[in-house]
């Protein structure tokens, strides 16, 4: 009998032990750029030796609860994760007709938009238990947009990941600035990406011979990974378990890759 019941509490012991091994922790981050303020988050385990990070950057919805789920995911894997801010502090739009009009203030002024990036990029770096050397930016649909932009702005990075985000480039020889590895995770039936935005962007990692891959999802449109974007692929915006998968799993090799140079 005192056989089984130790046992027992070495089962819960390892359980509880397990549960702290995994507790992340969650905290708003304030930072600013001439006098416009910013709240992104900082998700990160209870760990003190330093880890690398990932810089994700949201879609047009600005930070939300699946923005939070989406970090989760990534810290769950031992990462760090700063979730940006791109449209400020308190900024949150109510409704797709928002999102759509912030979205596209950005999309056409990318100079800010890879302003506020860099910006965040800074301040994540900064963070406790932060390895600044290794960090790879990560954006969903608008975010992935972000995510290959940065990338054309030159800065050192251990690379770049967009899931379902716009390819398209306003000055396509920007692209020999690209100094990272860069994934690009997309629909095949993705109605908001043009085939000649698509062949644009193979051009332009071919022609500055970027380290890239571009991977298509079969019977996927966009926001394949957002839970909440419904299942009807009629409508452009739709979830797709098998692509969420799939690109997850991409991902998650991408940052072993990139990590371990």
């Amino acid at each position: 009998m005192g056989k089984k019941i130790f046992q027992k509490i070495l089962i819960v012991c390892v359980g509880l032990l397990a549960q702290e091994s995994y507790s992340l922790e969650i905290k708003n981050i304030n930072y600013s750029l001439n006098e416009k303020k910013f709240e992104g988050v900082l998700l990160q385990q209870n760990e003190k030796n330093k880890k690398p990070i990932i810089v994700m950057i949201h879609n047009w919805m600005g930070i939300s609860e699946e923005t939070k789920n989406q970090g989760r995911r990534f810290a769950e894997l031992g990462y760090n994760v700063f979730l940006a801010d791109i449209y400020g502090e308190n900024i949150r739009p109510k409704d797709v007709k928002e999102a759509a009009t912030l979205a596209t203030k950005y999309k056409k002024d990318r100079k800010q938009f890879r302003e506020n990036i860099r910006l965040a990029i800074d301040t994540a770096k900064k963070q406790p238990g932060v390895d600044a050397n290794k960090l790879v930016v990560v954006g969903y649909c608008f975010g992935g947009t972000g995510a290959i932009e940065i990338a054309r702005d030159g800065i050192p990075l251990s690379g770049v990941i967009s899931f379902h985000g716009g390819l398209d480039s306003l000055n396509p020889e920007e692209g020999k600035n690209i100094k990272t590895s860069v994934l690009a995770l997309h629909g095949e039936d993705d109605p908001y990406v043009a085939k000649e935005d698509l062949l644009a962007f193979e051009n332009e990692m071919k022609a500055y011979k970027i380290n890239y891959q571009l991977i298509k999802y079969p019977k996927a449109v966009h926001s394949f990974t957002d839970k909440g974007a419904g299942s009807d692929n009629s409508k452009g915006a739709a979830y797709n378990e098998e692509a969420d998968k799939k690109s997850f799993q991409e991902a998650t090799q991408f940052l072993k890759r990139v990590f371990k140079k």
